[in-house]
């Protein structure tokens, strides 16, 4: 369960695959979809890739209620916050996790977000980041984003959370912290409607990050060795 590492695109934390690196305005290389689609948030983050160990540590606690998993991965979300530190401007940030709706906390018990940043902020070694776990609610339950197209998603999960404390967003600077980063739909439409209540800039810390160019290379290499083995066959 190693750091994801460099490499990676400077805004979405995606792994850069091209031997170009596009230079953005603060400076930093930026993949082919920030450079075509301004992200909702300022820089996202995450300790590691969504495989292996790591994986299996996130269900082990999301899944089967495994507590002692939880201190782990705060340890992991700490060193992505890390990471996002110099990029913060404000004295205080506010820091919210992505919410579960109601029928599902009910479930599961807790909401596995706020579990692994309560664990995270055990170690932080300031005072500079303060939690509310009521700004954003999810009004409205979703179906697994499983299978769906880039547009499905967005459709599915809009209108699904809202900012309840808009008193305490407006100017802000946020840090949103969930457990995996996956296509980022949920995260982006979490920003979006916290830059909309007036949120100043906001950032993302994932324990994990699904890092689909290494897929697409895991899935390229597959190819490749199968087609060797067919001309070797052959």
């Amino acid at each position: 369960m190693r750091p994801i590492g460099d490499g990676v695109c400077s805004i979405c934390g995606e792994r850069m695959v091209s031997p170009y690196a596009f230079t953005g305005e603060l400076g930093g290389p930026r993949c082919g979809l920030c450079r075509r689609l301004e992200p909702t948030f300022a820089k996202a983050s995450a300790y590691g890739s969504y495989e292996g160990g790591l994986r299996e540590l996130v269900h082990l606690l999301k899944y089967e209620q495994v507590r002692p998993a939880a201190p782990v991965l705060g340890r992991m979300l700490r060193e992505a916050i890390a990471d996002l530190e110099p990029s913060f401007r404000a004295a205080e940030i506010l820091v919210v996790p992505v919410p579960l709706y109601s029928r599902k906390l009910r479930q599961r018990g807790f909401n596995q977000s706020e579990v692994i940043v309560r664990a995270a902020l055990k170690h932080a070694v300031q005072d500079r980041l303060t939690l509310d776990t009521a700004v954003l609610e999810r009004r409205r339950e979703t179906q697994t984003q499983t299978g769906l197209t880039r547009h499905q998603r967005r459709e599915n999960i809009r209108g699904a959370f809202v900012v309840a404390k808009p008193q305490k967003v407006k100017g802000r600077e946020i840090l949103l912290v969930d457990d995996v980063f996956t296509t980022g739909t949920t995260v982006s439409e979490c920003a979006r409607i916290l830059r909309r209540a007036g949120a100043s800039k906001v950032f993302v810390a994932t324990v994990a990050r699904t890092l689909k160019a290494d897929a697409n290379r895991a899935d390229l290499d597959a190819e490749e060795r199968a087609g060797m083995t067919m001309a070797a066959a052959g």
